[in-house]
């Protein structure tokens, strides 16, 4: 049977099917059954992944979550709860409120890093204003140092391995 102009037809969709309509890759589709976001789909004697109805609008949920601040694991904790035949909806929001606490956060750290960083452009350009043409300024070597780290450093830096690292 041909798929309708969804891609959609009366034996579900196959993985590129469903992933050409989400906007994902095939890969991706494969990740999330892996992970547990999407049902095991039935398979067709040549071994094909044939997923129901329901797959797209999952793989559409489990894309807008992502993007304001779910992982995978919250997703999968959520997606576990609703299919044992539970009620998600206070894990949701208790997520999402943690997510909103971690982003005011991080939202004050960059704030206090946009800070340092133009009262270093600041004091760079006064330095460089003083230094001779054609000599090195050691800006770097100059820069006042910050006690907190910066939310810019790679994630799980410590001060420890960042003076290693230096």
């Amino acid at each position: 049977m041909m798929p309708s102009v969804t891609g959609n037809s009366d034996k579900g969709l196959r993985s590129g099917q469903l992933a050409r309509l989400a906007g994902v890759s095939p890969d991706t589709i494969r990740y999330y059954e892996r992970k547990g976001l999407l049902p095991k789909p039935v398979r067709t004697k040549s071994g094909y992944r044939v997923y129901d109805s329901q797959a797209l609008m999952r793989v559409r949920v489990i894309r807008s979550a992502l993007a304001v601040g779910f992982t995978i694991q919250d997703l999968a904790k959520i997606f576990a709860i609703r299919g044992s035949g539970g009620i998600p909806c206070e894990e949701v929001i208790r997520i999402a409120v943690r997510k909103l606490e971690e982003l005011d956060q991080r939202m004050n750290q960059l704030r206090i890093a946009r800070s340092d960083l133009r009262r270093c452009v600041k004091e760079w350009n006064d330095m460089l204003s003083r230094t001779q043409k054609g000599t090195h300024a050691r800006l770097l070597e100059r820069m006042r140092l910050v006690q907190r780290p910066s939310p810019l450093s790679p994630p799980g830096l410590t001060k420890n391995r960042r003076k290693k690292n230096v």
